[in-house]
């Protein structure tokens, strides 16, 4: 069977649920060159519109690997026989509801291709339930223009907080303007963002951005994810923004996080 025909066939049956067994991926492939599976949590699969969305994507995640490491495979075949295939693992959750359609979702995933060791790496989705689609936080600001006041003033909220969790993790000396450079005031630059959970149910208690190893510190530090309060960005709300907004951040949201 060739590669199209085996993702053809990555939506998996379900079966019954058994604690003691590992989650049954939604969609895999396991071959010589390569092993990788999608991974929808049970939340994201209540929502039939967002878990066809997240699928679809992770299919085409899986077959874009699937090609490459066939590809690596025929260019270096000892290597593989020695180590095996690549493998990859994508895992969908969801992080937050907000006003009762507006969905936080991280993606994280995993990979190993033979380097010098595996590699991770985490992106948001803001999902609304009512359009059924993805959206960005634009919705929630005045403006959102490159450079801009909302998004410079972002940014100088993202680096403040950085720089105070590298110091608790004693990572100060990476708390730098290089490590820093690809932190742009941006909706593309700034982060991967997510609505962050509230005390008031129902509302966020502002923006939490994902940062994946190597992206403002060394692969030791591991992941990074900054909390920016609503209120600093209260001058800059829409009225949709005003209404979502509210609360702190819940103890134990950083330890589950950060």
């Amino acid at each position: 069977m060739g590669l199209a025909g085996v993702l053809a066939c990555l939506c998996l049956p379900a079966r019954a649920a058994d604690p003691k067994a590992d989650p049954k991926p939604d969609a895999a492939i396991k071959n010589a060159s390569i092993e990788a599976s999608v991974y929808l949590d049970d939340k994201i699969k209540g929502d039939s519109a967002l878990a066809a969305d997240c699928l679809a994507e992770g299919r085409k995640w899986i077959e874009k690997n699937a090609a490459e490491a066939a590809s690596a495979r025929k260019d270096e075949p000892k290597l593989f026989k020695d180590r095996g295939g690549y493998s990859f693992e994508r895992k969908y959750s969801e992080r937050s509801v907000v006003d009762g359609r507006y969905v936080s979702v991280l993606r994280d995933d995993y990979m190993d291709t033979h380097g010098a060791h595996p590699n991770s790496d985490v992106n948001t989705i803001l999902w609304n339930t009512t359009a059924k689609k993805r959206i960005s936080i634009r919705p929630f600001f005045t403006e959102t223009a490159d450079n801009g006041p909302t998004l410079t003033a972002m940014r100088k909220a993202v680096v403040s907080a950085l720089n105070a969790e590298k110091k608790r993790r004693g990572a100060g000396e990476t708390a730098t303007a290089e490590w820093y450079k690809e932190l742009k005031p941006t909706l593309l630059k700034i982060g991967a963002v997510t609505l962050a959970p509230s005390t008031v149910s129902g509302k966020s208690s502002g923006l939490t951005f994902h940062y994946p190893p190597y992206t403002v510190g060394p692969y030791a530090e591991g992941q990074y994810v900054i909390f920016v309060p609503w209120e600093t960005l209260k001058p800059y709300l829409t009225a949709e923004g005003t209404k979502i907004f509210a609360g702190a951040r819940p103890e134990g949201d950083a330890d589950d996080r950060d």
